[in-house]
């Protein structure tokens, strides 16, 4: 590519330029949705415009002309592809959108301008190309009308210029923008498979609803989506062919030459390998930076295998040990300043990659010691099974090109079809579960609620009752909209305003009663829905409801004020567990119930009782010191700056309410949140740790009680022990050394039955050894017991070895256990081997004898029997075989 003909960007003005153009044509700006998306029918976002769904489905309206947003994406289909000079599994995806607010004609304008005019990216019209959707004509004479010349423009068929967003519902024609990269490239047409022609941009215009029976019906409004990878046009900008030549991709390509010590380009599978690194290392921060933990499954999966592909490709360049943690603290000395959050769960971030880094250093020397022997068993030139390839991959993550490197170091091969096979399968299953009708299913009442219904206003932080209440909406047991509602009905009732907390935060929702001037209702659960509307589950028990009615909001008084305290003490505890063990830990879900509460946190490993009780101490002591609980309410910015916690997956308005404990200037706790709390922490009485236990890796979880729980808790405890002590007649306070003596007196009559069973305290065994026959080169001991099981006998064929003194001993010992079976041993010292003994032989001889089967080495052998009739039979075999 030449340079002297149009200016250099880097990545961060390229998205600062695109995102204030279309700001400045009225679209209003979105800021990037977490990749963990709302919707459930997405894995992980992965295009910009997931977060206006509702808006492509006529659901909601937007009040401005569109929209535009720099989103975070990440993309799961072609994991195994990244490596080359394109794929990318984390990108940002520019884009401006429209639901009706500007037309195709507007887009295309826009478009064209900010590509071409010299004030933004003032790319050379030459080598710009335009490919449309072969039947739209209008598509074509809209960008002709901007100055294109008709060669520039190509018609491609759907494959390449159609959108839908499945077999049915929104689709349109699609058109895509090219860069030409120059004659050096192979390539003679954008659409063409050689590389010479980039395609940077896609403008879709979603105008038609595709029927079941393939027809299409104009929507209401057309739409307007666009989508341009930020690193594939920053690379542009920068003069370079490839995404990872870009300032950002780069900069992650020179920390893993460094660390390696390698350079870039020097070889095909060294680059392959940086390559990977700095994608991966890149997704990996992102996701755990959205609240994404390493686990089997889901996002979770996909995270776990980023972060293990990127440790093996860096094992292949050499680099040992740690290191995934110097490409993170790259990525947000790049990339903070737009996305503060990875900054802000640094510490997280940090101390689950090292946990992860170190558990699969394990895993591959397990995965790699069980390949290794199962290569030990194969043939000369025996392949290694596809299954066994493949377990070596979903089990330990094992990498299928170092699993083929290993076998073909040790002379074998590895049947790929069959692995591909399994892969494809494993494939196949994860498409069926992800493939759900993302526009169809996801819809709701709900949503087309939010777009007309204002928000639900919340005023039951300082009284549970609140008069004057009106009903703006019914919504009945079918996910319908009503007018009215009957006694018996079971309804979702929607207030303008409520004294009712909706469940949100890990916090249950409230219960209580509606209580209008002829109607009553008495409401089981209130739940969050779209647009901040808050449902109130309820039935009518009296009366009748109707839209419009006003009505009085009663809260279960003594059932709130459980909650309040149980709520206060998750921030005492999330303060708490960041001081004993680090300021890496951070809430991963919580629940707020009245009678308990309980946590989940990120932690590496099982909490010790030492730390528990320290936990559980700095709590009590802000229990104990009565420190009053402080709301504010204040601009997020202020928020975040005084040091307040915000919780993962948490969405927050300009103006936020913050919770405080302990000292104004230095709070024992701070946290945004919009629950409700107690007013001090003496209401909270004590606080008790139940249990603490994972919940997955890099997770655990605490169950805890406070006030009235905890009193509950200590009751039940108090009472088991009174129980006991009673069993054990001693005092409470005794019990523990009444248990002591009690398991060493259990001790003591074991090893005292043990003896008795092995014939060790009694004279058997003396007396057999006294009768021991004098065979040729060896005296051999025939013995007939009660009792000893054929685990046993081994114990008895020691004492009888070590009875015997000095020379050479054999012995055949039969024993009729407790329930009813036969146990056989024949048993001798190398000497006595030597001399003609074989244990084996002589166990097969009579093991028939007490209907059994057995055999073994020539110094030890066993049998089992059912029949303990024939043991005296199975000795005189024993016996004649022998000679004595």
């Amino acid at each position: 590519m030449t340079s002297a003909d149009y200016k250099t960007m880097t990545t961060a003005e390229v998205r600062e330029d695109f995102l204030a153009f279309f700001e400045g044509k009225g679209c209003r700006l979105y800021p990037s949705s977490s990749l963990v998306p709302e919707d459930p029918s997405l894995l992980l976002a992965n295009a910009g415009m997931n977060q206006f769904k509702e808006y492509y489905q006529g659901l909601r309206t937007m009040r401005e002309i569109g929209a535009t947003s720099c989103q975070k994406c990440l993309r799961t289909n072609d994991i195994e592809n990244i490596g080359d000079a394109s794929h990318l599994s984390f990108f940002e995806m520019l884009g401006n959108f429209s639901f009706g607010g500007y037309t195709k004609a507007d887009a295309i304008a826009w478009a064209w301008e900010f590509i071409s005019s010299p004030e933004h990216l003032g790319l050379p019209k030459d080598r710009l190309y335009m490919t449309v959707f072969e039947d739209d004509d209008e598509a074509v004479e809209l960008w002709h009308a901007q100055g294109v010349a008709y060669d520039h423009i190509s018609r491609l068929g759907a494959d390449d210029n159609f959108w839908a967003a499945g077999p049915c519902g929104p689709c349109g024609p699609c058109s895509e923008i090219y860069f030409d990269l120059g004659p050096e490239f192979a390539g003679e047409r954008p659409g063409d498979d050689g590389p010479r022609f980039l395609e940077f941009w896609n403008l879709v215009f979603t105008q038609y609803d595709r029927q079941e029976d393939g027809s299409l019906q104009e929507l209401p409004h057309r739409n307007i989506d666009t989508g341009m990878g930020l690193e594939r046009i920053a690379a542009i900008m920068q003069h370079q062919a490839s995404n990872y030549e870009g300032d950002i991709l780069r900069s992650l390509i020179a920390v893993g030459e460094g660390l390696a010590d390698v350079r870039y380009h020097d070889s095909a599978a060294t680059d392959r390998s940086l390559r990977i690194l700095a994608d991966h290392s890149r997704a990996v921060t992102f996701m755990i930076g959205d609240g994404i933990l390493p686990s089997n499954e889901g996002r979770g999966y996909v995270l776990r295998r980023l972060l293990r592909r990127a440790v093996y490709h860096g094992r292949l360049m050499g680099i040992r040990g740690g290191f995934l943690t110097t490409y993170s603290a790259e990525v947000m000395r790049l990339m903070a300043d737009v996305y503060p959050a990875l900054t802000e769960n640094r510490a997280l971030i940090e101390g689950i990659i090292t946990a992860e880094e170190e558990r699969f250093g394990a895993t591959l020397d397990a995965g790699e010691a069980s390949l290794t022997e199962e290569l030990s068993r194969l043939g000369t030139g025996e392949a290694l099974s596809g299954d066994m390839a493949f377990k070596l991959h979903d089990t330990y993550g094992f990498p299928i090109d170092l699993t083929c490197e290993i076998a073909q170091g040790a002379g074998h091969g590895v049947d790929m079809a069959a692995f591909d096979a399994r892969m494809e399968a494993q494939k196949e299953r994860a498409r069926a579960s992800a493939n759900r009708d993302a526009w169809g299913k996801a819809a709701s009442v709900w949503v087309a609620l939010s777009d007309r219904v204002p928000e639900t206003q919340f005023e039951g932080y300082d009284s549970d009752e609140l008069a004057g209440a009106h009903v703006l909406a019914i919504v009945d047991a079918n996910g319908q909209e009503v007018s009215v509602a009957h006694v018996g009905d079971r309804v979702d009732v929607v207030l303008d305003r409520t004294s009712f907390y909706g469940e949100m935060g890990g916090q249950v929702g409230d219960t209580g009663k509606l209580v209008g001037d002829a109607v009553t209702l008495a409401v089981s659960d209130t739940r969050h829905h779209e647009g901040g509307l808050v449902a109130h589950v309820a039935e009518v028990t009296a009366g009748e409801l109707m839209v419009g009615d006003m009505v009085r909001c009663v809260v279960d008084h003594g059932r709130r004020e459980l909650i309040r305290r149980n709520h206060t003490a998750t921030h005492l505890l999330d303060a708490a567990l960041k001081q004993v063990l680090g300021e890496h830990v951070s809430q991963a879900g919580s629940l707020v119930a009245p009678d308990h509460l309980r946590f989940d946190f990120t932690h590496f490993e099982a909490m010790t009782p030492e730390e528990i009780e320290r936990v559980e101490g700095l709590v009590n002591a802000e229990v104990f010191a009565a420190e009053p609980i402080v709301t504010q309410v204040m601009g997020i910015d202020e928020a975040k700056a005084s040091g307040a916690v915000a919780l993962f997956g948490e969405k927050y308005g300009d103006m936020v309410r913050v919770v405080s404990t302990g000292d104004a200037d230095a709070p024992f706790s701070r946290e945004l949140c919009g629950g409700t709390h107690a007013h001090n922490t003496a209401e909270l009485g004590f606080f008790k740790i139940v249990s603490e236990g994972s919940v997955g890796s890099n997770a655990r979880r605490i169950d805890a009680v406070t006030s009235a729980g905890a009193l509950q808790y200590v009751d039940e405890r108090l009472g088991l022990l009174a129980g006991v002590a009673q069993s054990l007649k001693c005092r409470p306070a005794d019990v523990a050394a009444r248990v002591a003596a009690l398991e060493q007196e259990l001790r003591d009559t074991r090893r005292q039955l043990e003896d008795v069973t092995t014939g060790a305290s009694t004279g058997q065994l003396a007396d057999a050894l006294a009768h021991a026959s004098q065979l040729e080169g060896y005296r051999c001991v025939f013995a007939k017991l009660k009792g000893p099981s054929g685990k046993e006998l081994r114990s008895v064929w020691d004492a009888i070895r070590d009875g015997a003194g000095e020379g050479p001993v054999a012995c055949v010992v039969a024993s009729s256990t407790p329930d009813g079976k036969v146990a056989l041993l024949a048993a001798a010292t190398d000497a006595a081997v030597s001399a003609g003994f074989h244990a084996g032989d002589v166990i097969r001889y009579i093991a028939d004898k007490v209907d059994g089967r057995g055999g073994g080495r020539p110094t030890m052998a066993q049998a089992g029997g059912a029949d303990a009739s024939g043991i005296d039979a199975a000795l005189a075999a024993a016996r004649e075989l022998l000679g004595a």
